[in-house]
């Protein structure tokens, strides 16, 4: 298994693990040309990485990394973790670390001061996986529809 950057290819797959679970069942249309669309954006931005974890040629999981520099901390850049995913069958055999651990370590080869998430506040299991990487419940994350 090798965890690479997404391509076009990729989209297709990360959309139904987008759409595999009851959040995403609600909000996503897998096969809208809308995320043709977003891929070609992220894949264009150097501070956006899409990733995929690839086994013999099958996407079994997948997240988003973006880097954002700003002026606190000294100027430091962030890494924030978005749109994890692992597919259904291949749960709970490590994926998700091996994932999370590779997104560390890429934000610490590009000089990332810290990595950060948010994750829906209904996934209880999620919070005490992330907790279990060290990961702390810091912030309160806000959002606004638009």
């Amino acid at each position: 298994m090798t965890i690479r950057r997404a391509v076009a290819a990729d989209v297709h797959p990360i959309v139904a693990m987008l759409a595999d679970d009851p959040l995403g069942a609600a909000r996503e249309k897998p096969g809208d040309p809308g995320y043709l669309k977003a891929f070609e954006v992220i894949d264009a931005d150097p501070h956006q990485l899409l990733a995929v974890a690839d086994a013999d040629g099958e996407v079994v999981g997948t997240l988003q990394l973006t880097f954002t520099t700003g002026l606190s901390r000294l100027g430091m850049t962030r890494a924030t973790v978005e749109a994890v995913r692992v597919r259904s069958d291949q749960r709970g055999g490590g994926l998700g670390q091996r994932l999370i651990t590779w997104a560390i370590d890429e934000a610490r080869a590009r000089g990332c001061g810290v990595v950060q998430l948010t994750t829906d506040a209904s996934r209880v299991d999620a919070h005490r996986f992330y907790e279990r990487l060290g990961f702390t419940a810091s912030h309160v994350g806000m959002k606004l529809g638009l």
